[in-house]
């Protein structure tokens, strides 16, 4: 008995073939990618659409089968088939996907997985209800069972190789040929002898058959499409997630805020929801609003990329949310998506990177300031004290005194930053090369400035200066006691230097050097007055000066 196939689902079932081989690889590729249990729904999936594809393939090859009679298809071993290629081919890929099988594990599969799909074919040939006897011929059974496990271990071999998409479009299209190949040597193989009896009511039509096929075909190809576009998008959000970003999306369709489950986190939301209102987010300030809104009016006209920065929670961490318009390929926008990262340690730097700029600015116009004031002081000291001296020698010695006072307070305040320093550390400093024996310091802590501390440590070294050689501290019995008060309600200090058991004292015929310093220091920096009493006893001085707002409460907080 004669029959022939209609060309038209020669080349769909081809095309049905190569898509089922092309699924089958792509999802057995992410089957490498997992391990343990994780494998096990990419391993069904993959099984369903490679078997399911080949068991469609040979339904739609054989609507366009004609034996030249009517045919209708037995539905229970229609199913059987449909099981059978998906359960063998999930056997195989199994198999094929287990490292410790060694070597034989591609040809062992390959034969379990071909006899499978050979199996299923000839079941569903076994379905086929006609007015004529179906009968074989051997030798092409085997060919086709041959071509079916060469197919199968081409498509194992394949699967176990991280193949580009360009190769593995090649490996479907062969793959595609050797299973259609397989199927018509099958068909090629068989014999149909007309019989006189008439064919009997049971199993469906061709038509049913090829709409159950088609739904089939569809539902498969649908679901490992939507499984794979899942895994992408999931596998993204899990490599965007571990480096520490959350991602969001806005739809333009129904202005809802999406967020990821470490956007959330991110943000200082609660965890289980995940959209929000688009016109009030609970994450932002008020004062943060209109600088979004402005950012999103932007975005969505396609001007610039959504970049906003803004505070979260009580404003001590800050976040960046950056995102960019999706389009369709028609161009049209479907939704805004970006990721949210946190840079609270970049606007520290960035703050801190300011501050310091700020600092090195204000360190450099002091220090010019400051050099220039010490220049000057050492211009008026070396004049003055060359107008005194009466010889190379003794200007050098005073010269040289002076200048070490000076630098000894420039010490201390390098050991504070250059802000401050005490009234008794500034003493101490001055009078540390004389017998503690001799010196009595008594007030309360007063702190001054630098140009207050040098123009101070000026004064003290002048008075310590005359006491060695005039006064108290050139005899060893004398004693210096100095005294002072806390900050009055005016800002100002009154310190008493007075000097006892050293030799007679008597007024000098004319002002001093050290005199004049002490004065112009005083109405300068200190902003003060001095009183000297030249007792025959000893000396006293009185001195009044200002101490800064800033030093007064440093004074009070210290």
């Amino acid at each position: 008995m004669h029959h022939h196939h209609g060309l038209v689902f020669v080349a769909l079932s081809y095309v049905v073939a190569v898509t089922a081989a092309w699924t089958a690889l792509d999802l057995l590729q992410r089957v490498r990618t997992r391990t343990g249990t994780e494998q096990a729904p990419w391993l069904a999936t993959a099984a369903l659409a490679m078997g399911g594809g080949v068991w469609a393939m040979h339904f739609i090859a054989m609507l366009g089968f004609d034996p030249g009679a009517p045919v209708r298809y037995d539905v229970g071993l229609t199913l059987l088939s449909f099981l059978l290629a998906v359960a063998g081919t999930a056997g195989a890929f199994f198999a094929a996907t287990r490292a410790r099988l060694g070597r034989g594990q591609v040809p062992a599969a390959g034969i379990v997985m071909g006899c499978a799909i050979a199996l299923m074919h000839y079941v569903g040939m076994a379905a086929m209800r006609t007015a004529a006897t179906v009968g074989w011929r051997p030798e092409l059974v085997l060919v086709s069972v041959l071509i079916a496990i060469g197919a199968s271990m081409a498509a194992l071999w394949a699967a176990g190789r991280d193949v580009s998409i360009p190769r593995r479009a090649v490996a479907a299209g062969v793959l595609g040929v050797a299973v259609v190949g397989m199927h018509y040597s099958g068909m090629a193989a068989l014999r149909l002898e007309p019989t006189t009896m008439a064919m009997g009511e049971g199993g469906a039509p061709s038509l049913a058959i090829a709409i159950g096929v088609a739904s089939m075909t569809v539902v498969i190809l649908l679901t490992t499409l939507a499984v794979s576009i899942a895994d992408q998008r999931t596998r993204l959000l899990d490599v965007i997630e571990a480096g520490g970003v959350g991602y969001w999306e806005i739809g333009l369709r129904d202005r809802a805020v999406n967020l990821s489950a470490r956007a959330q986190v991110l943000l200082g939301l609660p965890p289980g929801q995940t959209s929000y209102a688009f016109d009030s987010p609970p994450w932002l300030r008020e004062e943060d609003v209109e600088t979004r809104q402005e950012a999103l009016r932007r975005a969505l006209a396609g001007e610039a990329p959504y970049d906003v920065e803004f505070p979260v929670g009580d404003g001590s961490r800050w976040v960046q949310a950056h995102g960019n318009l999706i389009r369709s390929r028609s161009g049209r926008p479907i939704k805004l998506a970006g990721v949210v990262r946190d840079i609270t340690d970049r606007r520290h730097a960035f703050a801190d990177l300011e501050t310091s700029e700020r600092r090195q600015k204000l360190l450099i116009n002091e220090l010019n300031h400051r050099v220039k004031n010490t220049l000057a002081t050492i211009q008026s000291i070396a004049a003055l004290t060359a107008r005194r001296a009466e010889g190379v020698e003794e200007f050098f010695a005073l010269f040289q005194a002076r200048l070490m006072a000076l630098s000894d307070t420039h010490n201390l305040l390098t050991a504070s930053g250059w802000e401050k320093a005490t009234l008794r550390d500034l003493l101490s400093k001055e009078l540390r090369p004389y017998s503690s024996d001799q010196i009595r310091l008594d007030g309360p802590e007063v702190w001054l400035e630098a140009p207050q501390a040098l123009a101070m440590g000026m004064i003290a070294h002048e008075l310590a200066t005359n006491a060695a050689k005039y006064g108290a501290l050139s005899l060893p019995g004398g004693c210096v006691t100095i005294t002072w008060g806390d900050v009055d309600a005016e800002g100002l200090v009154t310190l008493d230097w007075t000097e006892s058991d050293g030799p007679p004292v008597t007024p000098p015929s004319r002002t001093g050097f050290g005199s004049r310093l002490i004065a112009t220091s005083l109405k300068g920096d200190l902003g003060g007055t001095v009183d000297m009493d030249y007792r025959p006893g000893g000396l006293r001085v009185k001195l009044t000066f200002r101490t800064s707002p800033r030093t007064s409460s440093l004074a009070q907080t210290a």
